[in-house]
C-alpha cells in the first residue's frame, strides 16, 4: 500500500470512531437535576420523541396514550392525582426530564415543564393510592406502567392535562389571591395582557407584578379596588364558564 492511501485510511478509520463516539454521547447525556435541594445524578435525557400524546384526564384518573399518526389511543394507564389543596396542574406541557430517581417516586420518573413548579409523572411505592386523589400535585402511577410509558415516550412529548370541559378552569372558578399559583392565574395574566394591563412572565404565579397591574385595569374601568379575582371580576376580564 503506497504511503498516500495508508494516510487516507488511517484518517477515515479516526473520523468514523470520533463519529461513533459523538453519537453513542449524544444519545446518553448525563444530566445533573437538583430536585428539593437534592442531587439526582441519573436522571437524563432521552432523544426526542414526537410520536405520541399523553392525555391526563385528572377527574377520570387515567392517562390516555394516544399515538398521533392516526389520532388512536393505543393504551390507558389508571393513576393517582393532587389532593384538593395541591391539584394537578392543567394545561398543555412538554416532558422534558427522565430519570429513574427510586424512593417516593417509585421506579421511574418523566419531569414536565410546569412554569409555576415541579411536577412530573412518575410510579410510586404505595400502588394502593392509585385511583385516588391523594399527591402533591403529581401524577402517579404503578411502576410497571410507568416504566412502560417511560420506554415509549421521549424528551419532547405532549403532555395535556384535563379536568372535565373548563381549561384552565377545570377546578372551577376560585379566588384568585397574592401568593396563588395555577392554570387559572396564568390565563389571568394572559388576559390583562391581552388587554393592555400585563407585561411580566406568563408563569402562572399570583405576584406582586400582577396585583399592581390587576389594581391598575380595575382603577381605570372605576371598579372598586381589591387584589381578589373573583366573582364579577371574572366576567371584566372575559372570563366566563358556560355550560
Amino acid at each position: 500500500m503506497e504511503g498516500g492511501d495508508y494516510v487516507r485510511r488511517e484518517s477515515q478509520v479516526l473520523f468514523l470512531f470520533v463519529l461513533t463516539i459523538l453519537l453513542i454521547i449524544s444519545g446518553s447525556i448525563i444530566m445533573r437535576t437538583n430536585f428539593l435541594g437534592k442531587n439526582y445524578l441519573n436522571t437524563y435525557k432521552n432523544p426526542e420523541n414526537k410520536n405520541f400524546t399523553i392525555h391526563i384526564e385528572v377527574d377520570k384518573r387515567v392517562i390516555h396514550l394516544i399515538n398521533n399518526s392516526n389520532h388512536e389511543i393505543i393504551e390507558d394507564y389508571p393513576i393517582a392525582t393532587g389532593k384538593p389543596s395541591s391539584p394537578t396542574p392543567l394545561g398543555t406541557f412538554l416532558i422534558v426530564e427522565k430519570g429513574r430517581w427510586g424512593e417516593g417516586f417509585g421506579s421511574r420518573w418523566m419531569g414536565l415543564n410546569v412554569p409555576w413548579g415541579t411536577y412530573g409523572i412518575h410510579g410510586t411505592n404505595i400502588p394502593g393510592s392509585i385511583g385516588a386523589n391523594v399527591s402533591g400535585g403529581c401524577i402517579r402511577m404503578r411502576n410497571s406502567d410507568v416504566e412502560d410509558l417511560y420506554d415509549r415516550v421521549g424528551i419532547g412529548t405532549s403532555v395535556v392535562i384535563t379536568n372535565g370541559y373548563y381549561g384552565p378552569f377545570g377546578y372551577g372558578l376560585r379566588s384568585l389571591r397574592p401568593g396563588d399559583r395555577g392554570a387559572d392565574v396564568l390565563e389571568v395574566q394572559k388576559r390583562l395582557k391581552l388587554l393592555g394591563y400585563y407585561d411580566d412572565a406568563l408563569d402562572g404565579i399570583y405576584g406582586e407584578i400582577m396585583k399592581r397591574n390587576f389594581i391598575r385595569f380595575l382603577n381605570d374601568k372605576d371598579i372598586p379596588l381589591t387584589d381578589e379575582v373573583s366573582g364579577n371580576l371574572y366576567d371584566e376580564l372575559g372570563i366566563i364558564l358556560m355550560d
